[in-house]
């Protein structure tokens, strides 16, 4: 199941010090890459001191994990409300590939965001690495869930090759500022799923 924003410890008031601090950070990371934004310009940028936002995240790594599990909430949200009106298996593939066009071109083509981050947290030990496999493995369990409802064969194998088609279109759609390969990723999806089910 795709989970919904919950409040708790982890969330933030909309206009608060720490939420404005996440804003910032989620945009700047995004934009300019994990690594070329310091503490110092997120501080100013949201309008707090150094102070506050440690007080807030603890360190930049707690800043980065939490703007990766924030983006990880939205993507949820985002999955759920595409998905609320499909009835049949193509239906609930489909609106999969819906959201990831409309992230795709909402975030300017500039990529996955949590590939983006995986290529700079490096260390394995990184509190955001978590984070960026519990999104890519939801992905591949919401993609299971399809295949299983589909009665294709074996469910987890489809799943890898919708996942592969999505993260591949999403690369060349970036490279070429076009969401094209994502419709052509898409048509391949469904014609995958007719072979698998009718088989």
């Amino acid at each position: 199941m795709v989970e919904t924003k919950q409040s708790g410890p982890g969330t933030s008031e909309p206009g608060s010090a720490r939420q404005r601090i996440l804003d910032t950070a989620s945009r700047l990371f995004y934009e300019s890459g994990i690594r070329a934004v310091g503490v110092n310009t997120l501080a100013a940028r949201a309008g707090v001191t150094k102070v506050t936002l440690y007080a807030h995240f603890g360190s930049k790594d707690g800043l980065v994990a939490e703007h990766l599990a924030e983006r990880d909430r939205r993507w949820r949200e985002t999955l759920a409300r595409v998905s609320a009106a499909s009835e049949t298996a193509e239906q609930r593939l489909s609106a999969v590939f819906d959201g990831y066009e409309e992230w795709t071109v909402a975030d300017g083509f500039r990529g996955c965001g949590f590939v983006n981050a995986g290529v700079e947290l490096t260390d394995p030990e990184h509190p955001g690495r978590e984070i960026i496999e519990r999104n890519k493995d939801g992905i591949r369990t919401w993609l299971t869930e399809i295949a299983e409802a589909a009665g294709c064969p074996d469910p987890s194998d489809v799943a890898e090759e919708w996942f592969l088609l999505l993260e591949g279109a999403v690369v060349r759609a970036t490279l070429r500022q076009d969401a094209t390969p994502l419709h052509r990723a898409h048509r391949a999806a469904l014609r995958l799923l007719r072979e698998e089910a009718g088989g």
